[in-house]
Protein backbone atom coordinates (compact mmCIF):
# COMPACT_ATOMS: atom_id res chain seq x y z
CA UNK A 1 0.00 0.00 0.00
CA UNK A 2 1.90 3.23 -0.89
CA UNK A 3 1.13 6.60 0.99
CA UNK A 4 1.22 9.94 -0.53
CA UNK A 5 3.91 10.68 1.18
CA UNK A 6 6.15 8.19 -0.87
CA UNK A 7 6.31 11.41 -3.40
CA UNK A 8 9.70 12.42 -3.40
CA UNK A 9 8.64 15.66 -4.90
CA UNK A 10 7.02 17.03 -2.00
CA UNK A 11 7.73 19.22 0.29
CA UNK A 12 6.37 18.79 3.66
CA UNK A 13 8.31 21.89 5.70
CA UNK A 14 5.31 24.04 5.82
CA UNK A 15 2.74 21.69 5.01
CA UNK A 16 -0.29 22.20 6.85
CA UNK A 17 -1.85 19.10 6.17
CA UNK A 18 1.10 17.29 7.36
CA UNK A 19 1.87 18.97 10.40
CA UNK A 20 -1.84 18.19 11.37
CA UNK A 21 -0.96 14.50 10.43
CA UNK A 22 2.61 14.70 12.69
CA UNK A 23 0.88 16.70 15.87
CA UNK A 24 -2.56 14.75 15.34
CA UNK A 25 -1.29 11.34 15.17
CA UNK A 26 1.13 11.79 18.24
CA UNK A 27 -1.24 13.48 20.76
CA UNK A 28 -3.57 10.41 19.61
CA UNK A 29 -1.70 7.68 19.82
CA UNK A 30 1.41 9.03 22.11
CA UNK A 31 -1.44 10.84 24.13
CA UNK A 32 0.16 14.10 24.35
CA UNK A 33 0.83 17.41 22.46
CA UNK A 34 4.00 17.77 20.49
CA UNK A 35 4.05 21.29 20.06
CA UNK A 36 1.69 24.14 22.44
CA UNK A 37 -1.11 26.34 20.84
CA UNK A 38 -0.07 28.88 18.57
CA UNK A 39 2.92 26.79 17.59
CA UNK A 40 2.41 25.77 14.05
CA UNK A 41 4.03 24.06 10.69
CA UNK A 42 6.53 26.87 10.78
CA UNK A 43 7.39 27.17 14.12
CA UNK A 44 8.36 23.58 14.16
CA UNK A 45 9.97 23.78 11.09
CA UNK A 46 11.98 26.34 11.76
CA UNK A 47 12.00 26.90 16.11
CA UNK A 48 11.70 23.75 17.68
CA UNK A 49 14.41 23.72 20.14
CA UNK A 50 13.99 19.33 19.46
CA UNK A 51 14.44 16.95 16.91
CA UNK A 52 11.23 15.87 14.49
CA UNK A 53 12.00 13.29 11.80
CA UNK A 54 9.05 10.82 9.73
CA UNK A 55 9.91 8.58 7.18
CA UNK A 56 7.26 6.90 4.81
CA UNK A 57 6.17 3.40 4.63
CA UNK A 58 8.14 2.97 1.25
CA UNK A 59 9.62 -0.70 1.29
CA UNK A 60 13.19 0.73 2.19
CA UNK A 61 11.81 3.97 4.60
CA UNK A 62 13.00 7.48 3.41
CA UNK A 63 12.78 10.57 5.19
CA UNK A 64 10.22 12.86 4.44
CA UNK A 65 10.50 15.08 6.77
CA UNK A 66 13.46 16.66 9.10
CA UNK A 67 12.96 20.36 10.92
CA UNK A 68 15.77 22.15 11.47
CA UNK A 69 17.09 21.16 14.79
CA UNK A 70 17.21 17.76 13.18
CA UNK A 71 19.08 18.84 9.96
CA UNK A 72 21.71 20.72 12.57
CA UNK A 73 22.05 17.54 14.39
CA UNK A 74 22.76 15.36 11.52
CA UNK A 75 24.43 17.53 9.07
CA UNK A 76 22.23 17.21 6.20
CA UNK A 77 19.85 19.89 4.26
CA UNK A 78 16.55 19.33 3.59
CA UNK A 79 17.17 18.07 0.15
CA UNK A 80 19.46 15.44 1.45
CA UNK A 81 17.08 14.58 4.31
CA UNK A 82 14.55 13.83 2.13
CA UNK A 83 16.23 11.42 -0.56
CA UNK A 84 17.66 9.87 2.31
CA UNK A 85 16.69 6.21 2.92
CA UNK A 86 15.88 6.77 7.02
CA UNK A 87 18.19 3.36 8.01
CA UNK A 88 21.04 5.29 6.95
CA UNK A 89 20.28 7.26 10.10
CA UNK A 90 22.56 4.24 11.61
CA UNK A 91 25.74 2.76 11.27
CA UNK A 92 25.35 -0.81 10.01
CA UNK A 93 25.51 -2.32 13.30
CA UNK A 94 23.26 -0.49 14.70
CA UNK A 95 20.68 -1.09 12.11
CA UNK A 96 19.15 -4.07 13.86
CA UNK A 97 18.61 -2.16 17.22
CA UNK A 98 16.54 0.56 15.39
CA UNK A 99 14.82 -1.83 13.19
CA UNK A 100 13.55 -3.62 16.42
CA UNK A 101 12.57 -0.22 17.75
CA UNK A 102 10.57 0.41 14.24
CA UNK A 103 8.88 -2.85 14.70
CA UNK A 104 7.51 -2.53 18.37
CA UNK A 105 6.19 1.24 17.10
CA UNK A 106 4.53 -1.25 14.39
CA UNK A 107 2.82 -3.75 16.92
CA UNK A 108 2.52 -0.85 19.80
CA UNK A 109 1.60 2.41 18.07
CA UNK A 110 4.66 4.10 20.11
CA UNK A 111 7.64 3.45 22.42
CA UNK A 112 8.75 5.96 24.67
CA UNK A 113 12.62 6.20 25.95
CA UNK A 114 13.80 4.58 23.13
CA UNK A 115 17.71 5.16 22.58
CA UNK A 116 20.33 4.40 20.40
CA UNK A 117 23.61 5.64 18.58
CA UNK A 118 23.20 7.79 15.12
CA UNK A 119 25.54 9.17 12.36
CA UNK A 120 25.91 12.55 10.94
CA UNK A 121 27.00 13.21 7.54
CA UNK A 122 30.22 13.71 8.37
CA UNK A 123 30.51 10.24 10.02
CA UNK A 124 30.27 11.68 13.77
CA UNK A 125 28.60 9.61 15.75
CA UNK A 126 26.05 10.64 18.92
CA UNK A 127 23.90 9.50 21.33
CA UNK A 128 20.04 9.49 20.82
CA UNK A 129 17.90 9.60 23.90
CA UNK A 130 14.34 10.29 25.59
CA UNK A 131 12.83 9.36 22.34
CA UNK A 132 9.68 8.90 21.69
CA UNK A 133 8.77 7.41 17.53
CA UNK A 134 5.05 6.91 17.37
CA UNK A 135 3.04 5.83 13.82
CA UNK A 136 1.76 8.60 11.32
CA UNK A 137 -2.02 7.33 11.29
CA UNK A 138 -4.70 9.28 9.54
CA UNK A 139 -7.76 10.19 11.37
CA UNK A 140 -9.26 7.30 9.11
CA UNK A 141 -6.64 4.69 10.21
CA UNK A 142 -4.55 4.52 7.41
CA UNK A 143 -0.74 4.39 8.06
CA UNK A 144 1.09 7.20 6.84
CA UNK A 145 4.92 6.21 7.76
CA UNK A 146 6.73 6.48 11.54
CA UNK A 147 7.54 9.76 13.08
CA UNK A 148 10.26 11.08 16.08
CA UNK A 149 11.20 13.35 18.39
CA UNK A 150 13.93 13.60 21.15
CA UNK A 151 15.30 16.47 23.34
CA UNK A 152 18.82 16.48 22.61
CA UNK A 153 21.87 14.45 21.60
CA UNK A 154 25.56 13.86 23.16
CA UNK A 155 28.88 12.93 20.77
CA UNK A 156 29.44 9.47 21.50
Amino acid sequence: MTSPYDNHALDLASDADFFSLLTGSHKRIVGRHLVQDGQGPDWLYHHAPFVVLAHNTEPDPRFIYANRTAQSCFEYGWDEFTSLPSRLSAEQPDRAERQRLLDSVTRDGFVENGRGIRIAKSGRRFWIENVTVWQLIDEAGKRLGQAATFPSWRDA
